[in-house]
């Protein structure tokens, strides 16, 4: 997977075609990337996990929440080392490109891509649904409301990357904000009797009240235990737009994880315990749900409602973020057509958000299936993370001398049970919905044919990430003579 092919560098582009492919740079501190990295999670803490309870009700979802905030705590602490020795925009892909060689590159940024090509696309129809059942000035959930998300959101990154930002921190701090508020406002309902009320399958091996779909509902409910923490490693895809990125985006990363076990441990106890598991696992708004038992809306039940549409609105925006710098620096070292990372006079890459939105605007609009598009975005974030977590091993293991400003508690330990355990929940992705394992499958082998028969060959030398690998092979030669 490591051998290199002959990169072709890019003469016609000139030498003027890295400065055509700039981002602005110092744009964030770290309280803006801690931001970014909850906004990227914080519409899962609103809905979606709760159906990990018809998988594997209480106990199958706090086991499955367990190891996957486990997961994603040692993929993190991972990846703050890996965005210490490499601050470029490539994030994943950029770390699996040194470690890997451009195979295990674009694998990584491929399995990067549809996870937040396909995220906003569901996202967007969930917002859609919000905005009907709110009765917002009557508006219903279609294609008009899905391109007006999209003109208005991408608009907004488009002007800039600090103007957008600053945004998506104030929407998040609001949805945080409900989020605390409902655990409150829930705790005098709150009853561990609740917890396990979901009916016995008797006949699922290992059934209890707690484990009501027996031991195997424990990896079904792998995927819905990941909604509470999936799109946090976006935040290296930040790099280049961050003021001193070997300090900064690791101290980001940690306190973004903290942040959201938190909130997942609150908000999950608080929505079982208050309602019960049975009444809530599926239920499309499960905090308003756990607010109102005799079905009466509340004052509190509609300030958390309004609150869920700003949680979408956080992940949304952030999401379209993410996927616009993934296929930025896909495109500007060659993988995908490079016309895709050029950036405008504000040094935002203009078609790396055009692009990507238009196709998520027309899935959302033809498809109409965001629980579908969410599971395929899901299977995509499997694969990567097992990469990225291998990278972190071949990294320590090949290359120990170079320099970590940021070392990761563990070593290759940590990495190898991120490794383990996202091996584990890509297999759980085929238990919940095998039709959307194989869409990603086979939008994974167009693209892999793509690599391989195409942009193979004419990868750009001098982008950042191929320059690392160029700078590590020549090391290499050089300790070798």
């Amino acid at each position: 997977m490591s051998e290199e092919p002959t990169i072709t560098p890019v003469a016609p582009e000139g030498d003027d075609y890295l400065e055509r492919r700039a981002l602005r740079r110092g744009s964030a501190g770290w309280v803006l990337l801690t931001g970014l990295g909850v906004a990227y999670v914080v519409s899962g803490d609103y809905s979606g996990w709760n159906f990990g309870l018809a998988e594997g009700g209480f106990g199958g979802l706090a086991i499955a929440m367990v190891l996957m905030g486990a997961m994603y705590a040692c993929m993190v602490f991972a990846l703050a080392e890996l965005s210490s020795i490499l601050p470029t925009a490539g994030g994943g892909y950029g770390f699996a490109r040194r470690a890997l060689g451009p195979w295990g590159g674009f694998l990584t940024g491929t399995a990067i891509l549809i996870e937040y090509v396909l995220a906003p696309a569901a996202i967007v129809i969930f917002i859609g649904d919000y905005v009907e059942s709110l009765g917002l000035f009557g508006l219903e959930s279609g294609w008009p409301m899905y391109l007006v998300c999209f003109a208005i959101f991408l608009g907004i990154h488009l002007w800039g990357v600090g103007e957008a930002l600053r945004f998506s921190f104030v929407v998040t701090g609001i949805a945080v904000a409900a989020l605390i508020v409902f655990a409150l406002a829930a705790l005098p309902d709150f009853s561990f009797g609740a917890l396990d009320d979901i009916p016995v399958d008797a006949s699922a091996a290992g059934s209890n009240s707690w484990l009501p779909f027996g031991l195997l509902g424990i990896w079904a409910a792998f995927p819905f235990g990941m909604w509470f923490f999936l799109g946090v490693e976006g935040v290296p895809l930040a790099a280049e737009e961050t003021r001193e990125p070997a300090r900064t985006l690791p101290k980001a990363i940690r306190w973004s994880m903290g942040i959201l076990v938190v909130l997942a441990v609150v908000t999950f106890f608080a929505a079982a315990g208050a309602r019960g598991s049975a009444a809530i696992q599926e239920a499309g708004n499960p905090l308003v749900e756990a607010l109102q038992p005799d079905g009466e809306a509340t004052t509190l039940s509609r300030i958390v409602n309004y609150a869920g549409l700003a949680g979408l609105v956080a992940s949304f925006f952030s999401l379209i973020y993410a996927g616009s710098r993934q296929l930025f620096a896909l495109s500007r070292a060659g993988y995908l057509p490079r016309f895709l990372s050029l950036t405008s006079r504000r040094k935002a890459p203009y078609l790396g958000l055009l692009v990507p939105g238009t196709i998520g605007f027309l899935l959302a609009a033809v498809s109409g299936n965001g629980a579908r598009m969410l599971n395929v975005a899901v299977f995509g974030a499997t694969i990567s993370y097992a990469l990225m977590s291998l990278s972190h091993i071949v990294l320590r293991r090949r290359e120990p001398e170079l320099p970590r400003p940021y070392r990761t508690p563990g070593g290759v330990l940590t990495s190898s049970i991120a490794l383990v355990l996202a091996c584990a929940a890509l297999v759980a992705t085929f238990l919940v919905d095998v039709t959307a394992a194989f869409i990603a499958l086979v939008v994974y082998a167009v693209a892999v044919a793509y690599f391989g028969l195409y942009s193979r060959k004419r990868l750009v030398a001098k982008a950042p990430e191929e320059e690392f690998a160029a700078l590590a092979a020549a090391e290499a030669e050089l300790a070798r003579d």
